[in-house]
């Protein structure tokens, strides 16, 4: 029954004080045989998106618990975006691939609660004036990291290249989107998770991906990833709630 354990069964809390979404394009053919059952992947033109996001967390807890008993680290996840379903009425979200942070304590209790995959990493958040740098070192290199960014430049054009139009386009695949969804084999259902956000005013930010190594591997290394978007925001109010399961063949349950 360990798989029950894993529906993110009470709601989490956490303070994000600096948050970085780089968003993706990739033929929608990659990122295809990587979704769960039940999930359609959401597409412009005949692209599909994969984010790399990047926060500086603090103050992390079940929400039952005061903020003092919260903790602090940093985080970087792989996420897809995805719909629940193909009707019109679908729920737009994220499936996440894999997640790294820098502490022992996130990867047991995210791997015991979540199915969001954690790793452990060692990170590195660097503040200068009018610049921020993230530095993520893994086993391997498998999902090594550096990013600058230049938060004192917002609101910046989209990247060069960017295949969207406008920002306002670029703001759909800007993430977090309000859920994510968890495969789950035993009972074949999707275990989603809503996200519930305060102040959250992401702007497009000139930012220089120096490494993103999780793209040299399988398959994301069959095409040549085009940075789609950067968005930031800054000292904002997150939540995830409770999970709720939903058979592929059924109706919701708590």
């Amino acid at each position: 029954m360990l798989h029950v354990l894993k529906r993110h069964p009470f709601a989490v809390t956490a303070f994000f004080r600096h948050s970085l979404v780089l968003t993706y394009a990739f033929p929608r053919e990659v990122l295809q045989p990587l979704l769960a059952p039940g999930l359609v992947l959401d597409t412009y033109d005949a692209y599909g998106f994969l984010a790399i996001a990047l926060v500086q967390t603090e103050r992390l807890r079940p929400s039952f618990f005061p903020p003092l008993l919260g903790r602090d680290l940093l985080l970087t996840g792989y996420r897809i975006f995805v719909r629940l379903g193909n009707a019109a009425s679908a729920l737009r979200g994220l499936q996440i691939i894999r997640t790294d942070t820098n502490q022992r304590w996130m990867v047991n209790s995210g791997n015991l609660f979540t199915h969001y995959n954690y790793n452990l990493c060692q990170a590195q958040l660097a503040e200068r004036p009018g610049e921020i740098e993230w530095a993520i070192r893994t086993p391997g290199k498998q999902a090594d990291v550096q990013v600058r960014a230049w938060p004192a430049d917002t609101p910046a054009p989209l990247p060069s290249g960017s295949l969207f139009l406008n920002e306002s386009e670029a703001r759909r695949f800007a993430g977090p989107l309000p859920y994510t969804f968890d495969y789950e084999p035993q009972t074949h259902s999707i275990i989603r998770i809503q996200g519930v956000r305060r102040n959250w005013n992401p702007v497009s930010i000139r930012a220089e991906v120096v490494e993103a190594a999780f793209f040299s591997h399988e398959p994301f290394c069959r095409a040549t990833p085009l940075l789609a978007n950067a968005f930031y925001v800054h000292h904002t109010n997150y939540q995830w709630l409770r999970g709720v399961r939903t058979p592929l063949n059924g109706t919701c349950t708590g």
